[in-house]
């Protein structure tokens, strides 16, 4: 989200203003430009715990200010992605804003190169999310998201000895003191034949005497169209943030004045 905000109202304080140094208007100017940059990050941030079901502090706090300097008399307030695992915020809320498809995930991306994720299906918690697996907002957590492939050996070339070896496989089989013994498999559903075809789409767990008590785990659902839901501008616009700055630049550059 980038803001071209005018300078405006000057009226009230041009005698404040003439007193000032081209220097010391231009940094009364780009104080107040970044007042205002922080309300708007303030809304942003509470427009997009209202748009979305649970969001992550990752996706809420990667609303950042691009400060304006007295050199540089421009602000703007975006989702900005800092490196490491986690997605890129600008395109997890790029659907939201425009509308349209959902990027793959790591994950469905990793999937779908193991021959596992159909074409045209991405991945989805069940609404009774399996026992340990989700991270109580809507996700998988991570750790289990990385066993699920690391046991169905998609991890690539780059990734291979995260998958995982027999033995380890064969503990998860067989369980532990803390989790019940399970084994994953894939199931298609209606789009292929076969012993799991009165099974939805996805990755199921099989528990119990001889697996008879079957749970999802990850269902396969086609690819979603999301409608418009996130307007950057209109975050700008009903937070009132031309008002706020003309506010701010008055006050800014009376202190500036000593006033």
């Amino acid at each position: 989200m980038r803001l071209d905000l005018k300078l405006q109202g000057l009226d009230s304080v041009r005698e404040s203003l003439s007193r000032l140094s081209g220097k010391q208007a231009r940094t009364a100017y780009a104080d107040a430009l970044n007042d205002t940059g922080f309300m708007v990050r303030r809304a942003m941030r509470d427009e997009i715990r209202n748009v979305f079901d649970r969001p992550t502090p990752y996706v809420v706090n990667s609303v950042f200010v691009r400060k304006a300097t007295a050199d540089k008399l421009g602000v703007a307030i975006e989702p900005t992605y800092y490196g490491g695992k986690g997605i890129d915020p600008q395109q997890i809320l790029q659907a939201q804003e425009f509308g349209g498809t959902r990027r793959d995930k790591r994950s469905e991306v990793a999937l779908r190169r193991a021959g596992i994720l159909p074409a045209g299906f991405q991945t989805a918690i069940p609404r009774m999310p399996y026992p340990g697996s989700d991270d109580g907002r809507g996700n998988l957590r991570g750790a289990f998201l990385v066993q699920l492939i690391s046991y169905f050996q998609a991890f690539g070339e780059q990734g291979y000895r995260a998958n995982m070896t027999a033995r380890r496989r064969a503990t998860v089989h067989r369980g532990t003191a803390k989790q019940a013994g399970r084994r994953y498999f894939v199931a298609y559903g209606r789009l292929r034949s076969g012993a799991t075809a009165h099974l939805a789409p996805g990755i199921w767990a099989a528990s119990g005497t001889h697996g008879s008590v079957l749970q999802p785990v990850v269902m396969f659902v086609r690819g979603g169209v999301y409608r418009s839901r996130l307007s950057m501008d209109a975050i700008a616009q009903k937070a009132g943030a031309d008002a706020y700055l003309q506010r701010r630049l008055r006050f800014r550059i009376r202190q500036a004045a000593g006033e």
